[in-house]
């Protein structure tokens, strides 16, 4: 999925005349694996570019940071736009796909990253349209602070259905191998039985010039899940194309709540 952007031309006419052309309000959106993909548009609730966008342990996507008008680029880009956008791909009615989400008061523009924290948070931080550090010359100065957004999911309403990760019991060197079981002990407060515990790892990703980097979410087959147990039997990745060797965040998400992660090692 690829979202916003300046249109071509947009950087020269910043750069070079002041003009600050308004991004695109459109996302491309592609299942790889099909047999034929093709590419299926979509429009945001409003123009964007140099947004950060990350994977949630629901599945969801959040498009944070970036700006209506311009281009990246130091200076080149005009009103921030402070509202989050969160996705929603499971949403059948493509009207009711995106979600404007309560404001941020900094404008985070060229320079700016985000990402997702084990506790389910989104860590923002960053932004400096200038060269070197620069917090006197406008329109933006230099931005060094850091903030957390809460997703909707961290509601304390929501507390109710939140589990926690007791244990992650794997092989007898503690990594998770691939089409290997492992058990995961969790504790819900009011177990419902009727639906179903999502457990998805979430790779670490890193971001910076709009690109997050190593973003992957696998979603992990459940063999078994008794009615009110404790204990669940889970299947590894399938293999290394579909989850490279390495760290993940582990999260159980139940009644489209999740868990705060635990790290595992996948190999």
């Amino acid at each position: 999925m690829i979202c916003g952007g300046a249109p071509p031309g947009a950087f020269a006419k910043a750069n070079n005349q002041s003009i600050y052309v308004e991004a695109s309000r459109t996302c491309g959106r592609m299942t790889v694996s099909d047999p034929n993909p093709q590419w299926v548009m979509e429009q945001m609730p409003g123009p964007r570019l140099m947004s950060d966008m990350i994977l949630l342990p629901t599945g969801d996507i959040i498009l944070i940071n970036g700006a209506a008008r311009g281009s990246a680029g130091w200076n080149n880009a005009r009103d921030p736009v402070y509202n989050p956008f969160l996705y929603l791909p499971d949403e059948e009615d493509p009207s009711r796909r995106f979600i404007i989400l309560p404001p941020s008061t900094t404008a985070r523009l060229y320079h700016s990253t985000a990402a997702l924290s084990p506790d389910g948070r989104i860590l923002v931080g960053g932004s400096n349209p200038h060269p070197t550090y620069n917090f006197t010359a406008g329109p933006y100065l230099t931005e060094l602070s850091l903030e957390a957004f809460d997703p909707g999911y961290l509601n304390p309403d929501y507390a109710h259905l939140r589990p926690s990760i007791l244990t992650v019991e794997s092989s007898i060197d503690g990594t998770v191998k691939y089409q290997e079981m492992f058990s995961v002990s969790l504790m819900l407060p009011f177990p419902d039985p009727y639906e179903p515990v999502a457990v998805v790892l979430i790779a670490p990703s890193f971001s910076t010039h709009s690109f997050g980097m190593n973003q992957r979410m696998v979603v992990l087959g459940v063999e078994r899940q008794p009615r009110f147990g404790l204990k669940m039997n889970v299947i590894g990745p399938k293999d290394v194309n579909v989850a490279p060797p390495g760290y993940y965040m582990l999260f159980i998400v139940h009644h489209g709540i999740p868990s705060p992660a635990v790290w595992v090692k996948v190999r």
